[in-house]
């Protein structure tokens, strides 16, 4: 195998692209939680009922199924569990629990007719999920005796924390609008100090990140799916932030703070908006220029959730600051979002039964 190879294969395993057992099971895969909870919530918003529905009794499978698996993992193999959560390529994966948990949250909220009570429970999970996670993962990364370069560890993936964040304060301001008071105004507060702190959390990162772009050599090996997650934190930031300003009514300090919440959200918007081209151009390098094969990879569904993520975002900023020119955006995104959703799971479908076919072959 040639070094550009052997290397693409390492990024594989420790990104988590290799489906090749329990051991190597990706901590990244409730992205596929994330990508079809948007998804379905996005088509919810566009009138798609049916669509939105199916999704969702779907992603309630795929989130159980996902958390067995994972806990499968932990007690068979609890060394390579833990020893992902302090690895700085594959360690960021787990925030794909809180933001999916959180997704699936906001879908029982949105969704189902007294979902509320699930709702906070999925709440109260992803709460403890992204404390826990945040200051183990971050504290590990920190005091690591041997850390790897930049350029070697660091990822798009890494914002998956914002997206965490975000998720949360997103949920928190749904179930806001829905709860008396006085936990109204202390879920609207939650809420909008996750929205401030995963807004800081991005400007760190994406420094980083951006740094690392221009000033390391990048090889299409490189371009991971999560790199999309660019576009797709400051996506559910701008769905955070529009969720803010349709609570301002109802909680005095943040009817305060409507300037500044309108700002910040056109700003995030804008922000995922440049992105978008950007990637595409990137996209078409890896693939058209570089050749770079094109196979199921679960990194994949990291992809998938961004374009879901900016269908919703539009559609909620328009509706939340009265920018109707915006609509065929959103439109044109849930299309795009639809196709790579179905791409994806018909890919991982068909590895599954290639896998299954070959376990066959060889009892």
């Amino acid at each position: 195998m040639s070094a550009p190879r052997q290397l693409a294969a390492r990024r594989g395993r420790l990104a988590g692209g290799d489906l090749g057992g329990l051991a190597d099971f990706s901590p990244a895969y409730f992205a596929m939680v994330m990508a079809t909870g948007v998804v379905s919530l996005a088509a919810y918003q566009q009138g798609f009922e049916l669509v939105a529905q199916m999704l969702f009794g779907l992603n309630g499978v795929i989130w159980i199924a996902l958390w067995l698996l994972s806990g499968l993992r932990l007690v068979r193999h609890p060394r390579a569990f833990f020893g992902d959560m302090v690895d700085h390529l594959r360690g960021p994966g787990f925030f794909t629990w809180v933001a999916g948990t959180a997704l699936l949250g906001t879908q029982f909220v949105v969704l189902v007719n007294g979902g509320g009570s699930m709702a906070f429970f999925l709440w109260a999970l992803a709460v403890i999920l992204w404390a826990g996670l945040t200051y183990t993962v971050f504290t590990a990364f920190t005091v690591k005796e041997v850390k790897p370069t930049l350029d070697q560890g660091i990822s798009g993936a890494w914002l998956l924390a914002v997206v965490a964040t975000q998720s949360v304060a997103v949920l928190s301001a749904l179930l806001a609008a829905q709860t008396p008071q006085p936990w109204r105004l202390e879920l609207n507060f939650f809420a909008l100090s996750m929205w401030l702190w995963g807004g800081m959390f991005y400007i760190w990162m994406m420094s980083l990140i951006f740094y690392r772009y221009t000033f390391f050599r990048f090889s299409p090996d490189d371009l991971t799916p999560p790199y999309w997650i660019n576009m797709g934190a400051m996506a559910i930031s701008t769905l955070a932030g529009s969720l803010l300003i349709v609570n301002a009514p109802d909680a005095p300090f943040l009817q305060s703070l409507v300037p500044f919440l309108k700002g910040f959200t056109v700003f995030y918007w804008a922000t995922g908006t440049w992105w978008v081209p950007m990637l595409l151009v990137l996209g078409v390098w890896r693939y058209g220029y570089k050749h770079f094969p094109f196979e199921y990879d679960p990194l994949y569904w990291g992809a998938v959730f961004p374009l879901g993520m900016y269908s919703a975002c539009t559609f909620r900023m328009a509706q939340a600051m009265s920018f109707g020119f915006l609509g065929i955006l959103s439109n044109t995104f849930l299309a795009v979002a639809l196709v790579a959703w179905v791409v994806t799971f018909a890919g991982l479908l068909f590895q599954l039964a290639r896998r299954l076919t070959g376990l066959m072959w060889r009892a």
